[in-house]
């Protein structure tokens, strides 16, 4: 764990959607290839995997479901937007979902400004997303926002400021959020390089040392497990 790691896991009392959930509210969900979630079941539709995954976190008693950080998914192979080429399939996910109804309010994890915001449509995209950018404690990062309501986007200001816990944002449907089941797609990035309202959320083997190294595991300031 290097600097900028072991302080994000420092970082206490860090919530990105609606505070009136607490940890015990939350129950890990794994949508990895060998997940034996969908073992019995064939979703083949955004509201297919909410019925699913709805049940699941009702089953373990909890009201969030929460996972997916370097989980390898069979879930993007139906977008070409993750297997434009054989030598470039991704599959590994960068940031850690959330899956909790469409509207449920999203909060900045720092104080921060706007970057960046915008919709990115294609099948198996974010959506609208936000991209603010942080300069805390000398370190200089940003956090995503991903599948959010086309409202949360549609007054937004270049280097508008948000306290942490601050609302900045509700989830979006399925039909505006890349045709997903509603959930938050959180992610810290060191560098975003060129990007503009968009950032890579999944990876291919062959990019995973860059990408896990400039995306830490959110779950350090979540800290839901």
């Amino acid at each position: 764990m290097d600097s900028f790691e072991k302080w994000l896991s420092e970082q206490k009392d860090t919530q990105v959607i609606d505070k009136q959930f607490s940890k015990s509210d939350y129950v890990p969900v794994d949508l990895s290839i060998n997940s034996k979630l969908f073992q019995f079941q064939n979703p083949t539709t955004a509201d297919d995997y909410e019925v699913i995954l709805k049940k699941y976190i009702a089953l373990k008693k909890g009201k969030v479901g929460f996972g997916g950080y370097l989980e390898k998914r069979n879930l993007y192979q139906r977008s070409s937007l993750f297997t434009q080429s054989s030598s470039n399939n991704r599959s590994i996910h960068l940031g850690i979902d959330l899956w909790i109804d469409a509207g449920t309010l999203i909060l900045a994890a720092f104080d921060g400004e706007i970057h960046s915001f915008k919709n990115n449509t294609a099948l198996g995209d974010y959506g609208p997303t936000i991209l603010l950018k942080h300069t805390l404690n000398s370190f200089h990062f940003y956090t995503l926002y991903g599948h959010l309501s086309l409202e949360s986007i549609s007054e937004l200001k270049m280097g508008q400021f948000f306290k942490k816990g601050e609302k900045i944002a509700t989830l979006g449907e399925a039909k505006v959020n890349g045709d997903y089941a509603p959930h938050l797609h959180f992610q810290i990035i060191r560098d975003i390089q060129d990007f503009q309202g968009d950032y890579p959320g999944v990876c291919s083997e062959e990019q995973l040392s860059f990408y896990q190294k400039n995306c830490p595991d959110p779950n350090l300031i979540l800290q839901l497990s």
